[in-house]
This record gives structure tokens, C-alpha cells and sequence, in this order.
């Protein structure tokens, strides 16, 4: 399994959540990628970028209950889904440019959610497959270490 497949379910562990954002474009998009003719190849890099944001956005939000990422990432499966070209993407995506620009206002972040915004961004800026890998590998590290206990939590810990 690809660190992009891997991420993935790390990210959506929820039954509803796999059922409704682990869609066989979602899932088969780092494949379809590799095996793309040159001419699907763009169209199918913005797909595994979509993906590959949806996860961070994902584990963003468990973090931090952030309601701004969960917008964010709907538009992201929504242009996931629907998209046929690259175009169809900076369409849909473009509509919500004003949810992008609140991601990161009011954001209450801890050293792991700034390290997850980091790796979002860098996924918005990669322009070649070698580093979308690299994000999804350094996701996948990531991901397998995150405390989603909230302070509360913590705070019956101490005494």
C-alpha cells in the first residue's frame, strides 16, 4: 500500500467517514496516476493532491474539533468526485476561495496541527508526484503519532 492509500485510512477511520470520503476515485488515484498516459497526467497529479489534502484536513480537524478544515475538505471530496480536468477543480474549489482564506483564521494549533498545516501546504505547492509522496510519507509518520485526547483528558492525568 502506497503512503498516499495509507494516509488515507489513517486519516478516515469512521464507518461513515471511509464510506463517504474513501471512494474508489479517492483510493485509486495514486495508481491511476502511475499508469496515466501523459496527456491524464495532470488531471490525475491534481487528484492525488486532492486526496492527499483531504487527509490532512481530516486529521486537522480531529485535532482540533476545527470546523473551518471540515468545510474545507467537503469542497475537496466535492471536487474530488465531480471533477473530470483540472479545470473542473479550479472551478469548484474556486467558488469556496473564501473557506481556504478562513482555514487558517481563529485556528487554535498545537505543534502537531501546525505540522499538518505545513504538510497541507505543501501539498497545495508541490508540482511534480515525487513530492506529493514525499508529503504523504511524511503524513503517514505523522498521522501514527497524533494525540487526539483533548486537554481535558490530559488535565484528569495530573494531580
Amino acid at each position: 500500500m502506497s503512503p498516499y492509500e495509507q494516509l488515507l485510512h489513517l486519516a478516515f477511520t469512521a464507518p461513515n467517514d471511509v464510506k463517504y470520503y474513501l471512494t474508489p476515485t479517492a483510493l485509486q488515484a495514486h495508481d491511476q496516476l502511475r499508469a496515466a498516459p501523459s496527456a491524464q497526467r495532470p488531471f490525475r497529479f491534481e487528484q492525488v493532491r486532492l486526496g492527499l489534502a483531504m487527509a490532512l484536513l481530516k486529521l486537522v480537524s480531529e485535532l482540533g474539533d476545527h470546523d473551518a478544515s471540515r468545510q474545507v475538505l467537503d469542497v475537496l471530496h466535492r471536487a474530488l468526485s465531480e471533477a473530470r480536468s483540472p479545470e473542473d477543480i479550479d472551478r469548484i474549489v474556486g467558488r469556496e476561495a473564501k473557506l481556504f482564506d478562513r482555514l487558517y483564521d481563529n485556528l487554535y494549533v498545537n505543534e502537531e496541527g501546525e505540522e499538518l498545516l505545513n504538510l497541507f501546504g505543501r501539498t497545495l505547492d508541490a508540482d511534480a508526484p515525487e513530492l506529493l509522496e514525499e508529503v504523504a510519507r511524511e503524513g503517514v509518520e505523522l498521522a501514527r503519532t497524533l494525540d487526539f485526547a483533548t486537554d481535558e483528558d490530559d488535565d484528569t492525568d495530573e494531580d
